[in-house]
């Protein structure tokens, strides 16, 4: 029986690197890679072995009989990848699918001095650098990060409610004590440290920084009270120390989330959830607790676009829509939306709200129902928060006006200056070409910092894997050179602290 992937799938491949039948797709050497929204494997081909799901960092891979019911249409997921993909010309039964030449994309010489690289940000940008440094250099790394807890997004970005996700933190985890790695939290870079005395103390340092801040909308009366961002909703729920307990109120009834990505359908989830789903997960107590008294019973999400356009990816919605203590409904207050659910193409993004409620929601009624639900609502752009002294509701397309207690923005993430680097106001982005920084020699960059808020954990390997192969190259070069160890600049910053 063969094995599918399924909904945690991360997109790292490393299951593709193990499978020895080549049956897991899209490569990262094909064209495709990074633009699907998870990878599947071939039943066709599959020869049961199991190795990809003994390396899934995610668990997210079972065999085809063992999947639970909630899993079950990842079978035929899996399978529909392949159907118009027809057998490579002359390639032998069942393993069709071709094996590329092989590529050596680094030429690293046998004398090779070892480097000093700081790596700053624990997060999967950061710890895929680490990795690929670790195992495939030499170096010697010292890895830096402003909290005092490691794991950056995966501790403090992936909803408690996805486990598996989270334990990729533990395949991060074990590079900690590496002997070539020391770590030093609580470091801030800018405030404690600069970035030109991380750089006189290193051969090369790799900024894994991330995009933390939260973009905005620039209407009327966002700045009021209740108004938030989902970064700050997503860092309360996991506890975030910059985070306060109380910054989330759930005194109403109804709350607004204006975007449908997979941020906001995480945040979605989390405030309609039964709380005792929830306990025994990495939620903050305090969390927690406020979700047990919460008031919550309705979470509008808010689409410019249509149902063929939605931001969130596939598997997220189909778990969504399987909930059994959450509702989830579709406003259909404009024909297009219907039309578009009942026309779409099996398999597409609209085509999975064929068999979830309709309903043209009156929005002046409070939502008084059995169980919290969930409000996909199309075709309706943001106008005008509402309110005085508080948000009292949101204006959008159409001149509706939604009551809410609280509107939460989740339309992105934006990276944030670092002090004494270049930095590109317009994209939220450190200047860089594959990797470098601009007019910084020996200074590197990776992940959303780089190449701005796009792609999954997974998507960071890659992007890791450039950065570090320009940072090999430079110093294969010469442009940076190995130098004898020299007293620690953080060494210095203890004693100072």
């Amino acid at each position: 029986m063969a094995f599918a992937i399924t909904q945690t799938c991360c997109n790292d491949a490393t299951c593709v690197s193990v499978c020895p039948v080549n049956c897991i797709h899209p490569t990262p050497d094909e064209p495709d890679f990074g633009t699907t929204e998870m990878l599947y494997v071939d039943p066709k081909t599959c020869i049961d072995c199991g190795a990809c799901a003994d390396a899934c960092p995610v668990d997210a891979i079972f065999p085809i009989d063992s999947l639970t019911e909630s899993l079950k249409p990842y079978a035929g997921i899996n399978a529909a990848f392949y159907a118009d993909r027809a057998p490579a010309a002359g390639s032998p039964a069942p393993n069709f699918h071709a094996w590329g030449p092989p590529v050596f994309d680094r030429d690293i010489p046998s004398d090779f001095a070892p480097l000093d690289v700081a790596v700053v940000g624990t997060g999967p940008a950061g710890m895929y650098a680490v990795e690929d440094l670790l195992l495939h250099t030499n170096a010697r790394v010292t890895l830096i990060d402003r909290l005092p807890v490691a794991g950056g997004l995966v501790r403090y970005g992936v909803a408690p409610d996805h486990p598996s996700t989270k334990k990729i933190g533990e395949t991060f985890a074990r590079f900690h004590h590496h002997p070539r790695l020391r770590m030093r939290l609580g470091v801030r870079v800018g405030q404690d440290v600069t970035v030109d005395e991380l750089a006189a103390r290193h051969d090369a340092v790799i900024y894994a920084v991330g995009a933390s801040a939260a973009r905005g909308l620039g209407l009327p009366g966002e700045d009021l009270p209740g108004s938030l961002a989902a970064t700050t909703v997503v860092a309360w729920y996991n506890g975030h120390p910059d985070v306060p307990a109380d910054a989330v109120d759930l005194s109403a009834e109804r709350v607004v989330l204006v975007g449908t990505g997979n941020v906001a359908l995480d945040v979605a989830r989390i405030l309609t959830a039964d709380p005792d789903t929830l306990d025994g997960t990495t939620i903050a107590p305090e969390a927690l607790a406020r979700l047990r008294s919460s008031k919550v019973r309705e979470v509008v999400l808010l689409a410019r676009r249509g149902p063929e356009d939605a931001a969130y990816t596939g598997p997220e919605l189909l778990a969504l829509a399987q909930r059994e203590d959450a509702g989830l409904v579709v406003d259909t207050h404009d024909p297009r939306i219907a039309e578009t659910i009942d026309a779409a193409a099996d398999g597409s993004k609209a085509a999975l709200l064929r068999d979830v409620a309709r309903e043209t929601v009156d929005w002046p009624v409070p939502p008084r129902h059995d169980r919290p639900r969930i409000v996909l609502r199309f075709h309706s752009a943001p106008l005008e928060f509402l309110g005085d002294a508080q948000v009292r509701g949101l204006r959008v397309t159409g001149d509706v006006s939604i009551p809410a207690g609280q509107v939460i923005r989740a339309v992105g993430y934006r990276g944030t200056p670092v002090p004494g680097l270049p930095f590109d106001e317009e994209t939220g982005t450190i200047p860089h070409l594959g990797g470098r920084v601009t007019g910084r020699p020996g200074t590197y960059v990776v992940g959303w910092i780089k190449r701005g808020p796009s792609g999954g954990i997974g998507a960071n390997r890659a992007c890791a894997h450039e950065t570090v192969g320009s940072l090999i190259d430079d110093a294969v070069a010469g442009t940076i050179t190995a130098t004898p160890r020299r007293s620690g600049v953080l060494g210095r910053l203890t004693a100072r602290r």
